[in-house]
């Protein structure tokens, strides 16, 4: 049994898969809300003691000495627990920040984590950590077609070069996937702590306006949960066209949840611009990270953002800021632009490792 984890800046989604070779469901999986917790040990802690008992497919309890010829010739559709105890062979968890020599500050959480503290504490054989961006990436590769939307079809080389991940939730994550002639390897990035690089006379506004707050504005600033939220005070404040009831529910609420609801819904003006330049931005730094790595066979728009802003996406603003790129216009049309739908991609991606470590490990 592997354990696979997604650790991210609002919540932790962790998973027990028995995984040898091919993608397979997980027998079990729980997500906790991360700042709840001080340490990711107290939230692996709290989800393997809390693993529910194994049940027949009638619901009924399975005693652990039972029939093994009954029990082999059972064939359910979903991964089922073993009986208890687990034990699990190795782990692999994407993490939120900068993951060097197996351990990571987390970047929007007060954490260290330590890969070889946690194998020691749970008894795993291997522990490996990894950036969020690249456990997605690892996932992007056993993606199925019905879990991304194609933005932009493009026309990509027929020879494989290499491949672009951007993924916009409380932060902002960037991945380049290189072909090194067998098979895309992930590179990990920290690339949305990038400054940020106004086009357009609104976004000097922007920048002028975040400067007064943050001595640095990142991309992330702005392509983030935060990041829009910004985004609506610039335009609030400069424009002075907030509606009250809208004011009211972003104070009573998630500010970009209320924000997005309140744009594509056509509510109000100001939600509607506000993600406009959400928008345009977002697809002009997804454009600054193709060209940079010249990733002609695509761009893959993960995270928890974009499905929930898929309508917006899909409207033109997002290309537009793609693939404004002066004499270069015309390369970064032919370049295959998707959004990946599937919210747990890291997840599958760090699960996808870990099972590569166990089957690695001398049995």
């Amino acid at each position: 049994m592997i354990l696979a984890g997604d650790i991210g800046g609002t919540k932790t989604n962790l998973a027990l898969y028995d995984w040898t070779t091919d993608r397979t469901e997980p027998v079990h999986a729980d997500s906790f809300h991360s700042a709840d917790y001080k340490a990711l040990e107290e939230i692996v802690e709290e989800f393997l003691s809390t693993l529910p008992p194994k049940t027949s497919p009638e619901g009924e309890l399975i005693d652990e000495v039972g029939d093994e010829d009954e029990s082999e010739a059972e064939v359910t559709e979903k991964p089922e627990l073993p009986p208890e105890p687990i034990t699990l062979t190795a782990a692999c968890f994407g993490v939120a920040g900068p993951v060097i020599d197996n351990r990571c500050r987390t970047t929007n959480l007060p954490w260290v984590i330590d890969g070889s503290a946690l194998a020691q504490r749970f008894e795993i054989p291997h522990v490996r950590l990894l950036n969020d961006l690249e456990a997605t990436a690892h996932g992007l590769l056993l993606l199925r077609p019905d879990e991304v939307v194609v933005l932009n079809a493009g026309t990509p080389p027929k020879k494989k070069q290499a491949l672009a991940l951007i993924a916009a939730g409380t932060g902002l994550g960037e991945c380049i996937l290189c072909w090194d002639g067998t098979r895309y390897r992930p590179m990990p990035s920290e690339g949305g702590h990038t400054d940020f690089a106004p086009n357009s006379d609104s976004e000097i506004e922007l920048l002028r306006h975040l400067r007064g707050s943050y001595l640095h504005v990142s991309y992330e600033r702005i392509v983030s949960g935060p990041g829009l939220h910004a985004v609506y005070e610039y335009l609030r404040d400069t424009k002075k066209n907030e509606p009250t009831w809208l004011a009211e529910k972003i104070k009573a609420g998630d500010p970009a949840a209320e924000i997005a609801q309140a744009g594509l819904s056509g509510q109000t003006e100001i939600a509607k611009q506000a993600l406009d330049l959400f928008a345009s931005i977002y697809g002009a730094e997804a454009g600054n990270l193709a060209l940079k790595a010249l990733t002609l066979d695509g761009v893959y728009v993960a995270g928890g953002i974009a499905p929930k802003l898929l309508k917006k996406l899909q409207d033109g603003s997002f290309m537009r800021g793609f693939t404004n790129k002066g004499r270069y216009k015309r390369l970064m049309s032919q370049i295959p632009v998707k959004v990946v739908t599937n919210d747990k991609t890291a997840l599958l991606g760090a699960a996808s490792v870990a099972a590569q470590l166990a089957s690695s490990i001398p049995s």
